[in-house]
């Protein structure tokens, strides 16, 4: 009986995380409150507290989430290809889908975090601006090794690069959900090229 309960367990959590990164896509990590999450999940207020203890839990296991989701949408797909180049634009394909497609409903969950918490201080700013630190670590290494590969010329920065993706995929994120420009999506894709002097 105790395994069925620790696995029933487990389950409710996974919904009330992949319910509460919906919600915060759209209303914010601040807008996330146990109050809604019971109500639609139609569970108790004690039963969410039980699983997390706080607010502040959720809404971390909420950016945890998040961070996984992005992983398997935009790192996986790219992690086997050749370091470098092609495993830049890999990345940069990956990435644009990710965005084009439905993973969040309120759009880029990184974007509309990074915004919330660009001017606030606390652990949540902190945990945002550590996943988004890993994943320009991340954009770094593939452009010196694309550098190191004879790829992209010696003098290319890899620091303006990265600020040029980043930018170029709030842009895009903007242009969906603000505007819903599907072109906006070709437009990414040729702006990549750009960035990375193929075009």
């Amino acid at each position: 009986m105790p395994r069925r309960s620790a696995a029933e367990a487990a389950v409710t959590r996974a919904s009330i995380v992949a319910r509460a990164v919906e919600v915060a896509s759209v209303d914010g990590l601040e807008g996330l409150t146990i109050g809604r999450l019971a109500d639609d999940l139609d569970m108790s207020k004690a039963g969410i507290v039980g699983q997390f203890g706080s607010k502040a839990n959720l809404q971390r296991a909420a950016l945890d989430e998040a961070s996984e989701i992005f992983r398997r949408e935009v790192w996986l797909p790219a992690a086997n290809e050749p370091p470098g180049l092609q495993r830049l634009l890999a990345i940069c394909d990956s990435w644009i889908r990710h965005l084009a497609g439905t993973a969040f409903p309120g759009g880029c969950f990184w974007t509309s975090a990074s915004i919330e918490y660009d001017a606030r201080g606390g652990p949540l700013h902190a945990q945002v601006q550590q996943g988004l630190r890993r994943w320009r670590g991340t954009l770094r290494r593939e452009v010196k090794t694309a550098i190191e590969n004879r790829e992209l010329p010696a003098d290319t920065d890899p620091d303006q690069v990265v600020f040029e993706l980043q930018g170029l995929v709030m842009g895009l994120n903007q242009a969906l959900q603000l505007f819903g420009d599907r072109r906006a999506v070709p437009r990414a894709r040729r702006a990549v090229r750009r960035i990375l002097e193929l075009e």
